[in-house]
């Protein structure tokens, strides 16, 4: 059974000399690497350039007697909510954003230690999507897939066990909270616990699922209008969860109204339908496109979780009599491999 570092692994997305980021505390002025064109910040698919301070995205209690309802719609209008009363403990929330604010704290010498070389998909560097871009993003960023001890032993040689501690328990919370999420969207599409589909919902183990944590940094910037933190894309697995500190940045873009701040909710996190469940919905689901601002006095810390099938699972759109299926079926290590070589064209290559 293949695992998600060895997908990544066989279909490395960016060459090494990508995947260096700038020492963004020494900086006097920004580098043209960094320049973005005001016209490039967007997509050029999906794109337009309106801020709409007016719209905000769902905020649901999960605790509400509606939740599966609520959810489900939010999914089908929005593809995005905020959630609360999600029963991960604050505790374990603050921990892991302390744990990260360490890490990004260390001198660029220490993180270099674990700069991803070409191969590999964990440790320090620069977002996957980087090669699809003419710029650099204001962002560094630290990738964990399966176990840190490797990667924060060199961090900090005689007390890297809090942050793999940290870690490992904010993961175990990210993940039983995506599979309830999914469950409850299942059950909103009408997916019995015995379909096929589930399956891979009820298996134990390390490999019952693709997940990945990454940790993020935006950097404070004196011109925030001449760079992006993190450039327009979609995300690639069933659902992302984000914790976001306290700085404004994030924005989906939404047909209709454009780009959409989601603004901080104390005790919220940020839930995003990703590419997979698009297809799994036959495109009822919105797989929304988000990009990152960055501030010109605070830095920004964020922790997106991203939660799918296995690797060698068969991800293809419900069967309903009543519309023709939009996509053809796709294992999710060949998607994962289609997203890292084409990113926004792959669901195209797919598409009946």
């Amino acid at each position: 059974m293949s695992t998600l570092s060895e997908t990544y692994r066989d279909h490395p997305p960016i060459h090494h000399h990508h995947i260096v980021p700038l020492d963004f505390d020494s900086l006097g002025s920004i580098p043209d690497s960094h320049d973005w064109p005001p016209s490039s910040h967007d997509s050029p698919s999906r794109g337009g350039h309106h801020i709409n301070e007016n719209a905000s995205i769902p905020l649901i209690d999960l605790n509400d007697p509606n939740a599966i309802t609520l959810i489900g719609n939010a999914c089908e209008t929005w593809g995005v909510f905020q959630l609360i009363n999600h029963e991960v403990p604050m505790g374990v929330i603050e921990r892991a954003e302390g744990e990260t604010r360490r890490l990004f704290d260390l001198p660029m010498t220490r993180k270099l230690k674990t700069l991803r070389a070409p191969g590999e998909v964990s440790g320090y560097g620069l977002p996957r999507i980087t090669p699809f871009f003419s710029k650099h993003m204001w962002h560094e960023g630290f990738t964990i897939m399966g176990s840190s001890a490797h990667h924060a032993s060199q961090l900090w040689p005689s007390n890297h066990q809090p942050f793999c501690d940290v870690m490992e328990e904010y993961q175990r919370k990210m993940k039983s909270l995506a599979e309830q999420i999914t469950h409850l969207i299942f059950n909103f599409l009408k997916i019995s616990d015995g379909a096929e589909i589930t399956n891979w919902l009820h298996t134990a183990g390390a490999a019952a699922c693709s997940s990945a944590l990454q940790l993020n940094c935006y950097p404070r910037c004196p011109d925030p209008t001449r760079v992006t933190g993190l450039a327009p894309h979609t995300d690639t697995f069933l659902l992302t969860i984000l914790h976001q500190s306290r700085t404004c940045g994030l924005q989906i873009f939404r047909d209709g109204s454009g780009w959409v701040p989601v603004a901080p909710v104390a005790g919220a996190l940020v839930l995003n339908v990703g590419d997979l469940f698009h297809i799994l919905s036959n495109g009822r689901f919105p797989n929304v496109l988000h990009r990152v601002v960055v501030d010109p006095t605070r830095r920004r810390l964020s922790m997106a979780y991203f939660y799918g099938p296995p690797p060698d699972f068969c991800v293809s759109p419900l069967n309903d009599p009543s519309e023709s299926p939009r996509y053809r079926p796709v294992v999710v290590k060949d998607y994962v491999r289609l997203k890292a070589k084409n990113l926004e064209n792959a669901l195209s290559m797919i598409r009946l």
